[in-house]
């Protein structure tokens, strides 16, 4: 029995055919190993495994850094965020640092102080938070710390010193609603520790002393 020869248009639709099963089992392949790649990520990072942690935040600290601003993000909250370092990872978190200064405009002519040291770290503060818990591809940390920097200037010149110091757990933020807080109600739920002086300005606090979490900074201070 002979088969019959097929048309040239027909052979044009067997071989469209086949090349999309091949697309199709190329992109199935690529699809399944990606999948599980990140599974393998996450169980790592559920185990605490540190050289795994240090490499996905890490990786996700430095992408930061030529990141475009999203949208309805502060240039100088973003610029913080682009100027943050990973200092200490541990199996259960991270904990980072950032700076933040006063931001200055014209008003009635003077330029003049708009938002302090403090509100700018509050804002960053929050939104380093949010990030680091929430915008990780694969990585779910039980906590993350962030510090924040500012320059202070004296007679022997100027010096950057931590004026906020937050440690951010997931238990508490997956409370907030932080859609209509701001900045200030985040960091005081997490238990920011800062301090003010008599004009309201912020003064340096140790970024390595203990503070209850979750407890608003008013109900406590940093030992002299």
């Amino acid at each position: 029995m002979v088969l019959p020869l097929l048309a040239a248009s027909d052979w044009g639709i067997a071989v469209a055919l086949f090349v999309l099963m091949i697309v199709f089992l190329i992109v199935g392949f690529a699809i399944i190993q990606g999948t599980r790649a990140q599974l393998y990520w996450r169980k790592l990072v559920e185990h605490g495994d540190v050289p795994a942690i240090q490499a996905l935040v890490g990786e996700e600290v430095q992408r930061w850094k030529t990141a475009r601003a999203p949208r309805g993000i502060a240039p100088s909250v973003w610029h913080g965020v682009q100027g943050a370092e990973l200092l200490e990872v541990k199996p259960d978190g991270v904990r980072l640092s950032a700076a933040a200064e006063g931001q200055y405009a014209l008003v009635s002519g003077e330029r003049r102080e708009v938002s302090t040291s403090l509100k700018e770290g509050m804002k960053l503060t929050a939104r380093l938070a949010e990030m680091v818990l929430y915008d990780i591809p694969n990585v779910k940390l039980d906590y993350a710390q962030v510090d924040i920097y500012s320059t202070f200037r004296d007679g022997a010149g100027a010096a950057q010193q931590c004026i906020i110091s937050t440690v951010a757990r997931r238990e508490v933020a997956d409370a907030l609603d932080w859609d209509d807080m701001d900045a200030e109600e985040i960091v005081r739920a997490f238990g920011g520790r800062f301090r003010l002086d008599d004009r309201g300005n912020a003064l340096p606090v140790d970024p390595d002393a203990s503070g209850p979490s979750g407890v608003p900074a008013a109900f406590y201070k940093d030992d002299d």
